[in-house]
């Protein structure tokens, strides 16, 4: 087995970079499917800046005021309810990604790329009685989520000697028929015409995908896996211990540095938080006083964990950049559906963390004609993170307002 990260262990490639100026950035991205109670989430316009009343969903968060930034007018510009939903990360619709560069690609899986080999797990995405939506590689594959259990084993246990030989030569059987594949694809390209030429390069793109993340798999067959810190996870608890072990699985990936990029999608069973319904029907709460009660007790909830994530991450060293985690982790609470009701604009968006000059509610334009992109925040977020790129999905710039250091 082997220990966590230590100061003793940070001579490696991202710990040279940082002695040149550039810190190791990590992103979470905290969600829900079904948007909030807006009412009790956003600050009033009128309190713009540093002076704002916190709203009651977000109370938890007031001893973090400084840390936070509250986003109101941001979106992806369209309609569609639940269609929205996989829209967050990317501001790109599924169904549009063939107009774009990089399709529908998502924010976490751009950084996954960009990060590399530099972690054992290039991406998390996770649920806790939810499933995630939000997460699409660049060739639209939408990456699907594992549970608190399957996040504990892959970060803790390590597979039998003979598991990593099989899985090993597997992988070198793979790198061959990609070889092999792509040879023969190479030599068809002559003879098509346009529009499938157009189609093999597609395929290729996927090839190419592929190809990396087995490559990316390869350095870490061998390494042992930290040292496990807590037991495992009991998954027949209810959402309330689930998602609290959830963000606490969070913060050791973290501090393990076994990744740097992550998703975590929350929802609710019935019973949890003494509630009788379910999220779904919560949502099309028409103000009826008990269903939007119950919204705020589980948005709320949620929100508190994003707070408890802030508070982990702030007590814990960075041994790579020197101070705390979350002055290096950018931590992301939004939801691609903006209201239950459907809506999909005025996204609910908070940032936390991550090196950005924070401790203000901004608002941006509401008139349709100078609204601002929400993918604007996402490029922001990967521009902070050591991403080169000028525009990312939907984006027309990075954010006004926000700067990071």
């Amino acid at each position: 087995m082997a220990l966590p990260i230590l100061e003793a262990s940070t001579q490696t490639q991202d710990h040279l970079r940082h002695t040149r100026g550039e810190p190791v950035k990590r992103f979470v991205c905290l969600s829900n499917n079904y948007g909030v109670y807006q009412k009790a989430f956003f600050p009033s316009v009128a309190e713009q800046g540093q002076v704002y009343a916190m709203p009651e969903t977000l109370v938890s968060l007031e001893k973090h005021r400084k840390d936070i930034t509250i986003f109101q007018n941001l979106d992806h510009g369209f309609t569609g309810g639940h269609a929205g939903v996989p829209v967050l990360l990317s501001g790109v619709r599924p169904i549009l990604a063939h107009n774009f560069e990089e399709g529908n690609i998502s924010v976490d899986q751009k950084l996954a790329e960009h990060f590399g080999s530099a972690t054992r797990f290039p991406s998390m995405t996770l649920g806790c009685r939810e499933r995630n939506l939000l997460s699409f590689t660049r060739t639209g594959v939408q990456v699907p989520s594992i549970s608190m259990q399957q996040a504990y084993r892959n970060m803790f246990i390590d597979e039998a000697t003979a598991s990593k030989a099989t899985k090993k030569e597997r992988m070198t059987r793979r790198n061959s028929i990609l070889d092999i594949v792509l040879e023969q694809a190479n030599g068809m390209r002559a003879k098509l015409g346009t529009r499938d030429r157009t189609k093999l390069e597609e395929y290729f793109d996927s090839v190419r995908t592929l190809e990396k993340k087995i490559q990316q798999k390869e350095p870490w067959l061998d390494r042992s896996k930290p040292i496990a810190p807590i037991e495992e996870p009991n998954p027949g608890n209810g959402t309330e211990e689930q998602l609290r072990a959830m963000i606490e699985i969070i913060a050791l990936a973290l501090q393990t540095d076994s990744t740097r990029a992550i998703t975590c999608v929350s929802g609710f069973v019935n019973g949890d938080f003494g509630l009788n319904g379910g999220y779904h029907g919560f949502s099309h709460h028409g103000e009826r006083e008990e269903l939007v009660s119950a919204l705020k007790k589980i948005e709320g909830f949620q929100i508190s964990m994003m707070s408890y994530l802030m508070d982990l991450l702030k007590n814990e060293d960075d041994l790579l950049n020197g101070g705390s985690l979350l002055d290096h982790t950018a931590i992301l609470f939004g939801c691609g559906m903006a209201t239950g009701t459907h809506s999909t604009k005025n996204l609910p968006l908070i940032l936390g963390g991550g090196g950005f000059n924070h401790g203000e509610h901004k608002v941006y334009p509401d008139v349709d004609a100078q609204r601002v992109p929400a993918a604007n925040l996402l490029l922001s977020i990967l521009q902070s993170c050591g991403v080169e790129i000028d525009q990312f999905g939907t984006s027309s710039a990075t954010l006004s307002g926000l700067e990071w250091s």
